[in-house]
């Protein structure tokens, strides 16, 4: 019997994948060799001596103390892409949000209740909707950084619109670079981006090596009146060099999922109460894939999707199957076949 251990409401649908004869799922279960999550935050928390694998009903894992459960050989798993679609239609709202002044409008519209008649409130409108004018995105450039499973959906979404996109990611997969239209140009460095862009769309994960990776000097090199979108993660973009851009006229607005105090009561933010992935379908989509991946990993070894851990994927034909993780030290090789040996294996 595997058990799982649950952290947040994770969706049924994925909970339901584990075989009730094989497996007990609930969130105080005892000794669990597995755990899945959504926004938990396991930093210095007790693991237990039991615990095989994490999974991360979504993408990112900052919320898991990677390194650490590295060496005591935890592989950590999210789920890339689960979400993409939801994240995807929540930046084309921010693109058309931070281009047409379609909220300041609806507002107005809702405080006009003191006029009863209808004549009277279609000519008020009707006086009133010039100050809500805006522009169109087709034919503007939307610069995309990160062209994983996010970043090439959102890409590919704004070409439909009509959007010339310039994309970056020195790190783009082969897998990624087959999901993303030719027409896309892809850019050799974040500078060349950032100048040609009307709008910028992050989808990095948040790492070292890009925390504040929109800072002061990289907002310099935005084209004038650019508009900076983050439905990636909050630490990739310094707040406070982005309120400054906002004050000097640099920046043309900032649209976000991640809302801090420094960024209350601007006209030129548009704040999201963190809704990216906030769908009925996203969450199913998470839950099943990281259930699925944790019981591949328990019952055959199979490693997809792990942040920590190499991928590793072979058919079962039957019997057991030994896997060793080990950190890159001269004769480790040697070590574990003496120790196969002394067990007659």
């Amino acid at each position: 019997m595997y058990r799982i251990r649950t952290f947040n409401q994770i969706s049924d649908r994925g909970l339901s994948r584990f075989p009730l004869e094989r497996y007990e799922v609930s969130p105080d279960v005892a000794e669990p060799e597995a755990f899945i999550l959504r926004s938990h935050k396991l930093h210095g928390e007790p693991v237990p001596d039991s615990l095989l694998a994490v999974a991360r009903a979504g993408a990112g894992v900052n919320n898991i103390p990677i390194e650490e459960f590295s060496h005591q050989g935890i592989v950590v798993f999210n789920t890339p892409g689960a979400n993409a679609n939801a994240v995807k239609e929540i930046v084309n709202a921010a693109l058309l949000l931070g281009s047409r002044r379609i909220l300041d409008g609806m507002n107005r519209v809702q405080q006009l209740t003191d006029i009863d008649d209808p004549e009277a409130l279609a000519k008020q409108l009707e006086r009133e909707k010039k100050q809500f004018g805006g522009s169109e995105v087709a034919g503007k450039t939307l610069g995309v950084v990160g062209l994983g499973a996010i970043g090439s959906m959102v890409a590919n979404m704004a070409l439909e619109m009509g959007m010339q996109v310039a994309g970056y990611d020195p790190a783009l997969s082969v897998e990624a670079a087959w999901r993303l239209s030719s027409r896309v140009e892809r850019m050799e460095s974040l500078e060349a981006l950032l100048k040609a862009s009307d709008f910028v769309t992050l989808h990095v994960p948040a790492i070292e090596q890009t925390r504040h990776l929109i800072n002061a000097a990289a907002l310099l090199r935005f084209k004038p009146g650019a508009k900076l979108l983050n439905f990636a993660r909050e630490e990739i973009v310094d707040a406070e060099a982005v309120v400054a851009a906002l004050d000097d006229g640099r920046l043309g607005g900032y649209i976000t999922d991640f809302p801090l105090p420094v960024l209350l009561g601007r006209d030129d933010c548009l704040l999201f109460p963190h809704l990216g992935a906030s769908t009925g379908e996203a969450e199913e989509n998470c839950a099943v894939m990281a259930a699925e991946q944790l019981m591949d990993f328990l019952e055959n070894g199979n490693i997809v999707n792990s942040v920590n851990y190499p991928q590793t994927r072979m058919a079962r034909d039957g019997g057991y199957r030994i896997t060793f993780a080990n950190e890159n030290v001269p004769r480790v090789l040697g070590t574990v076949l003496s120790v196969l040996a002394d067990h007659e294996v």
